[in-house]
């Protein structure tokens, strides 16, 4: 059996990060992925709210990661602060709106890292791209600004 490679995918010019990660997890859970989100407290929370959704046929199924383990496990979506540790259960897609390099990335089939439009956040995006490269990950850009 070869080791797992992980696809690391980078999704430039989201106007709103919290946003756009919720049509990305409405997407990735409609494939049967089970995604874990990586983000600050005060992202995380917005996120939270939004996946509630305005009617309920909008909720999209999603626990903190310090819930009881049986929500965890039948959780499609996890949510945890960036500064989590790698003790977190590899899931199919690790979603980083964060700021830092998440740790212990590469237990995850792929890792897509969302990036706005502010400048401190493309900076901070380049040097984690740089990080990746320097562990020989090829990385697959989207630039989301090009997509109409």
């Amino acid at each position: 059996m070869s080791p797992q490679v992980t696809d690391v995918a980078f999704h430039f010019g989201a106007p709103d990060k919290v946003a756009y990660a919720v049509r990305l997890l409405r997407k990735a859970v409609g494939t049967g992925a089970r995604v874990l989100v990586l983000a600050d407290t005060d992202t995380l929370q917005r996120l939270d709210a939004a996946l509630w959704g305005n009617a309920a046929t909008d909720f999209l199924p999603h626990c903190f990661a310090n819930a009881p383990a049986q929500a965890l496990a039948l959780s499609p979506v996890v949510l945890a602060d960036d500064g989590l540790g790698p003790s977190a259960a590899p899931l199919d897609v690790l979603v980083n709106l964060g700021a830092a390099m998440p740790q212990a990335f590469e237990r995850h089939p792929r890792v897509i890292e969302v990036v706005s439009l502010d400048e401190d956040d493309r900076l901070q995006a380049r040097q984690r791209w740089k990080a990746y490269a320097a562990q020989g990950f090829a990385i697959d850009r989207k630039d989301l600004n090009l997509r109409s």
